[in-house]
């Protein structure tokens, strides 16, 4: 088999040994290397504990691993917004338990009803924030010393630089050394004037005759890039310690009742970050005085369309008097830190059933739940004691009821035109004695007896407000309240669904959210360069003496306008030059001959 050049040539260094001294003799593929190390091959020294820790710390800490977490932490919280979290939604995790109930063991055990509090996502976030912080307080530490640390020393030889130009400018034939010199300084305070003036920073160089300035500037890309990853941690930080902080709570009140902050009065559910002190929420009362809403009217476009909702509020705080609040949708009340959002409304019909002998064994205002835009509306009454089984009663509110063709009935309107309420009579176990959970607005009837509906060809219960019916076999009365008789605006109550949320975070992450733009826009639109400017003395080729002006420029990364500001700092600087040595006479604007291996400055350049 022949040898490539390549072989030849490694083989050739190798022979030479460490004469050659573009290859030390113990390089790895060298003769003498492989002869001392004879079957070896390299040899790595052994990292140890220590190494190994640190070796594992530097990859941590990289912007690369950063990164990567920071993708795994977006792919992991996917599942919390497919699978209803315990936090969030207790009420969808049972019912979800419910319908897959071979599948929720799994998914429990992979803690995905809790992934925001998981053992899993809790390590990626943890490891994501020492990886930024161990990524920011290095680079801030460096990034502060270089931009204290003086502009680097002219470069001997600009002109191996790709972004190079240079000028001649001729002075008076009578000009000695010392003048000669003199003139370069001059001609270099001109350019470190310009460059101070741009927002460089600057240092002059002056060696021998000639006299130069270093300048540079765009430390503010860097500063850009550590404000980012700063305001990243800050954000981790809001929103860790901030959640830790919040809680969400959600109450229904109907209208004449009240609301009290507090976990055992007032809440149906409530969501307490890990922080929060339970027994400790500020202290207020709610009461619903009165529910607003308008309609489209009949016969106009859009008619029946709900417009302003607007729930009155009266607010009672300590050490203060009572005060109207009103609720908005999207216009929360802010009160003692909590905001209170408007989330949904409906009918609360007032039901009283009593035994056979009349005595009253229910009277509540009972939440319909709407089903549609005109808010036909679906309830639950649960009747557990005082009759002599347990009953249940599955009823539907029409606010303003009208007949299909069918013969079935619904909603042709959302105000109270024609309010009917319909019940459907079950009797039997209503499976609440067993210590179970249960909603309030369904009833379980797989234990009970249907009495009345269309099921079993029997008349639903039909009421309007102020109307008695019979119960079936003779279990009693049903009795549709009429509200006014209580000095209520309308014959049916109304009610709201509110949420309380305080998010101590929220603010937090705003401004850290802010910041981290701001300096992601100045890491990527602000050009990191350095430029030159050197003026060197030197015979004229027409006899006397002149002055050879070097601009060159290198950019610290990407910076397509480099050229440009080049070219835009010698148009400047020679029209400058010009105005001054051509004071006297001795040269003018004509007088700045540029050499003709030097690329011509661009006219139609912009200022950088």
């Amino acid at each position: 088999m022949s040898s490539s050049p390549s072989d030849a040539t490694r083989t050739e260094r190798g022979e030479s040994g460490a004469s050659d001294p573009l290859r030390p003799s113990d390089h790895a593929d060298s003769a003498v290397a492989a002869s001392d190390a004879g079957d070896r091959g390299v040899t790595s020294p052994k990292l140890g504990v220590v190494g190994w820790l640190r070796w594992g710390w530097r990859q941590l800490t990289s912007m690369r691993t950063a990164l990567v977490l920071l993708l795994l932490l977006a792919i992991a919280a996917i599942p919390g917004s497919i699978v209803p979290q315990r936090t969030a939604d207790p009420n969808g995790v049972t019912q979800w338990r419910t319908d897959n109930p071979d599948l929720y063991p799994v998914l429990d055990g992979l803690q995905l009803f809790d992934v925001y509090t998981s053992v899993w996502f809790s390590a990626i976030y943890i490891l994501l924030f020492i990886s930024l912080i161990g990524c920011v307080i290095p680079r801030t530490k460096h990034h502060w010393n270089a931009m204290k640390a003086r502009p680097p020393r002219t470069p001997v030889r600009l002109s191996r630089l790709d972004d190079h130009q240079e000028t001649v400018v001729e002075l008076p034939e009578d000009t000695d050394a010392a003048a000669a010199a003199a003139a370069a300084s001059d001609a270099v305070a001109l350019a470190e004037a310009k460059l101070r003036a741009s927002g460089y920073r600057v240092e002059r160089y002056d060696t021998g005759g000639s006299a130069s300035v270093s300048a540079e500037r765009g430390y503010l890309r860097e500063t850009g890039n550590l404000v980012f990853h700063g305001a990243l941690v800050g954000v981790l930080l809001s929103v860790g310690i901030g959640g830790g902080l919040t809680y969400t709570g959600q109450t229904v009140i109907t209208e004449g009742d009240s609301f009290v902050n507090s976990i055992g009065l007032g809440y149906t559910s409530f969501n307490p970050g890990r922080f929060v002190d339970v027994e400790n929420l500020a202290p207020y009362a709610l009461t619903l005085d009165r529910f607003d809403v308008t309609y489209t009217a009949l016969g106009q476009a859009g008619q029946g369309q709900a417009g302003d909702f607007a729930a009155n509020l009266t607010v009672t705080e300590p050490g203060e008097q009572p005060h109207p609040g009103v609720v908005r949708v999207n216009h929360p009340l802010e009160l003692a830190g909590d905001r209170i959002y408007l989330m949904g409304n409906g009918y609360a019909p007032t039901i009283t059933v009593r035994d056979a002998d009349g005595e009253v064994v229910f009277r509540e205002d009972v939440e319909f739940l709407p089903q549609d835009a005109n808010m036909t509306s679906l309830g639950v009454v649960k009747v557990p004691d005082g009759l002599p089984e347990q009953m249940g009663l599955v009823g539907f509110f029409y606010p303003s009821a009208a007949s299909l063709h069918s013969g079935a009935m619904t909603s042709a309107f959302g105000d109270l035109l024609n309010p009917v309420l319909t019940l459907d009579v079950y009797v039997g176990d209503l499976g609440i004695d067993d210590g179970t959970p249960r909603s309030v607005y369904a009833l379980d009837t797989g234990d009970m007896t249907q009495l009345t509906g269309r099921a079993i060809d029997v008349d639903s219960l039909e009421l309007a407000p102020g109307d008695t019916v019979d119960l079936p076999d003779g279990l009693g009365t049903v009795t549709f309240e009429d509200a006014t008789a209580d000095g209520a605006p309308q014959a049916v109550k109304r009610y709201v669904s509110l949420s309380v949320h305080r998010d101590v975070g929220a603010p937090f992450v705003l401004v850290f959210a802010i910041l981290a733009l701001a300096g992601l826009l100045a890491a990527l639109f602000v050009p990191r360069r350095r430029l030159w400017v050197k003026a060197t003395p030197e015979p004229a080729a027409t006899g006397g003496s002149a002055l050879r002006i070097e601009y060159a420029g290198l950019a610290r990364g990407e910076d397509p306008a480099i050229a440009a500001a080049v070219s835009d700092l010698a148009r400047s600087h020679g029209a400058a030059l010009a105005d001054v040595f051509g004071a006297d006479g001795s040269a003018g604007p004509a007088g700045a001959a540029q050499r003709p291996d030097s690329p011509a400055p661009d006219p139609d350049s912009k200022v950088d």
